[in-house]
């Protein structure tokens, strides 16, 4: 059974840092394409950073470029979001997800959030002082 298990969230200042990791059981995540989606009660829920399988290509939405940074660690079978300056516009709910492929560009599977059939649970991000 595919499963995916963010950790990392919490609360943290302004200006702090976070990392979430995404773990991934009964599947191997070498060839999927790995996203970091996010979701405030009633928005729509925002295509954060995506990963390619071969790490040759990656996306930030434009809200986090230059503050966050996506990775991946094939041998551990882990995901990593690297989020640093936050804002208190960076609370959210944070999901990862799988989709094989990459289908189109990571870009536009990462926007319209096609193609991601396995989610995790989320973890909570409160950026606060």
């Amino acid at each position: 059974q595919l499963q995916l298990v963010e950790s990392g969230g919490g609360l943290v200042q302004p200006g702090g840092s976070l990392r979430l990791s995404c773990a991934a059981s009964g599947f191997t995540l070498d060839y999927y394409v790995i996203g970091w989606f996010r979701q405030v009660p009633g928005k729509e829920r925002e295509g954060v950073s995506c990963i390619s399988s071969s790490v040759h290509s990656t996306y930030y939405a434009d809200s986090v470029k230059g503050r966050f940074t996506i990775s991946r660690d094939n041998a551990k079978n882990t995901v990593y979001l690297q989020m640093n300056s936050l804002k208190p516009d960076d609370t959210a709910v944070y999901y990862c997800a799988a989709a094989e492929g990459p289908v189109t560009t990571v870009q536009a599977m990462c926007v319209t959030q096609y193609f991601f059939g396995s989610w995790g649970q989320g973890t909570q991000v409160t950026v606060s002082s």
